[in-house]
């Protein structure tokens, strides 16, 4: 089995808050992706053992979710709300942006692995729209000029060796 023991223990640590093993299931999923940056057919079998689960209600949740990544990722995951909302306020401007100045299209990786480029659905920020995250970090009413600014942050973060866009991350909280 491929889950960590500091996955295990995480879900086992949480496992009395929930009713059911399938209700432990995207807490797992989260805590594999976390861990491992994207969650694989492997790790989706190992989740269903753990959990007493099928691997087709495993990939069934997993695949729903456009949260979990189902293919390996950059280290900087840049997600562009496109929603109405979004849109509405320039969110392909921001898509165009950011593909030219990562030299991806949405749905790309870098070369060197750095950053993920996608375009999402909605990251409910309608109030504040434009929107995007960067791995778990929202950033808001964007502008073509605040999008580069933060991506030359992110890069430069991650040159520097520091984490990027986790700030909102709390380890072991669920839910």
């Amino acid at each position: 089995m491929a889950l960590s023991e500091k996955i295990k223990n995480t879900i086992n640590g949480i496992r009395h808050q929930f009713p059911t093993e399938q209700a432990l299931l995207l807490p797992t999923l989260h805590e594999v992706q976390n861990e491992k940056g994207w969650v694989s057919m492997d790790s989706m079998r190992d989740i269903g053992e753990f959990l007493n689960l099928p691997l087709s209600k495993v990939r069934e949740v997993a695949s729903f979710y456009t949260m979990y990544k189902l293919e390996p990722q950059g280290k900087v995951d840049v997600q562009i709300c496109t929603n109405i909302s979004c849109w509405l306020n320039g969110a392909d401007k921001l898509v165009s942006c950011a593909s030219k100045k990562l030299g991806i299209h949405a749905g790309e990786t870098t070369a060197d692995g750095k950053f993920t480029l996608s375009q999402v659905e909605c990251l409910a920020a309608c109030g504040t729209a434009p929107a995007m995250m960067i791995n778990e970090d929202y950033h808001e009413n964007l502008t073509e000029e605040s999008l580069i600014k933060i991506l030359d942050q992110a890069k430069s973060d991650l040159d520097a060796g520091k984490v990027v866009g986790k700030d909102t991350r709390k380890d072991g909280v669920w839910p």
